[in-house]
C-alpha cells in the first residue's frame, strides 16, 4: 500500500473508532506529521485523499474538520472499494454459494479482455448486513492475476485479500447502472418475487496499471439496500 493511503486509512480509522462528530477539528498538518511520523507531502496527499472520499473537509486558514460520518448500513454509491468496506467488515456479510474455475462467457471475456483459453474464477454470493439480504453478487476474477481463491476467502473481503496478501494495486473501475425486473431464480436468492424491481450494477475493476481483473454484476434488494453519495466541488 502506498504510504499516503496507509496514513489516510489510519486517520479514517481513528475518526470512526473515536466516533468523532461532524465538524470536529483534527490536528493541523504539523500535528499530523508528528503523530504519524511521515513527511509533509505524505500528509497532504493523505488529507486530499480523505477529502475526495468525503471523510474530512479542509478550510483554508481554519483547519481540518470531520464531515458527516457515514450512516450505518449505507453503501457508498460512487466509491469502488468493495462491499465489505462500506459495512465495516460486519460478520456474516457474505453467504457463498460457489467458487468455481470456468471458461468465461463472451460477455465476461470481452469485459476482462481475456485471452483465448484463459480460465477465470466464478463466485456467487449473497451480501448481507445484520441478517438482511442486500444483494446477489456474481463475480468473475482472472485466474492468471488472482492466482488462488476459495470459499473461506470469499466469505470475507476478497479485495482485502487481493491488496494485502496478493499485493495487487487496485486502481479504478468502470460502473454501469440499470433498473431491471427480477427473474425467478434471482428473486428466489433475494427472497423477493419474480417481476419485482431491482437495481443492477455492472462493474469492471482494474489494477493501477489499467489491466482488468474483476467483472462483477450486483443486483440489489429494492427494500433493504441503502445508498449514499458524498460529493466535492473540487
Amino acid at each position: 500500500m502506498l504510504k499516503y493511503r496507509d496514513v489516510a486509512k489510519k486517520i479514517q480509522q481513528a475518526i470512526y473508532q473515536q466516533n468523532l462528530p461532524k465538524d470536529t477539528q483534527l490536528p493541523n498538518i504539523e500535528g499530523l506529521i508528528n503523530q504519524y511520523q511521515v513527511s509533509r507531502t505524505t500528509i497532504i496527499k493523505a488529507l486530499n485523499c480523505l477529502e475526495r472520499h468525503g471523510v474530512i473537509y479542509q478550510v483554508q486558514g481554519s483547519g481540518i474538520f470531520v464531515r458527516q460520518l457515514q450512516k450505518r448500513g449505507y453503501l457508498n454509491f460512487l466509491e469502488s472499494h468493495g462491499f465489505s468496506v462500506d459495512l465495516n467488515n460486519s460478520p456474516n456479510s457474505s453467504q457463498v454459494f460457489n467458487v468455481d474455475i470456468v471458461q468465461p462467457s463472451s460477455q465476461v471475456k470481452q469485459n476482462l479482455q481475456c485471452e483465448d483459453g484463459e480460465e477465470i474464477y466464478f463466485i456467487k454470493r449473497l451480501r448481507k448486513f445484520e441478517d438482511k439480504i442486500y444483494a446477489l453478487e456474481r463475480s468473475y476474477y482472472r485466474r492468471k492475476m488472482v492466482g488462488y481463491l476459495n470459499k473461506e476467502i470469499a466469505e470475507h473481503s476478497i479485495f482485502s485479500y487481493i491488496k494485502d496478501i496478493l499485493k495487487i494495486n487496485i486502481g479504478f473501475s468502470d460502473k454501469y447502472f440499470k433498473a431491471i425486473k427480477l427473474d425467478e431464480q434471482t428473486a428466489n436468492y433475494l427472497g423477493l418475487s419474480a417481476g419485482d424491481p431491482a437495481l443492477c450494477v455492472e462493474e469492471i475493476f482494474y489494477t493501477s496499471a489499467g489491466e482488468p481483473f474483476d467483472f462483477s454484476t450486483i443486483i440489489y434488494h429494492y427494500d433493504n439496500a441503502k445508498f449514499y453519495v458524498q460529493s466535492n466541488s473540487k
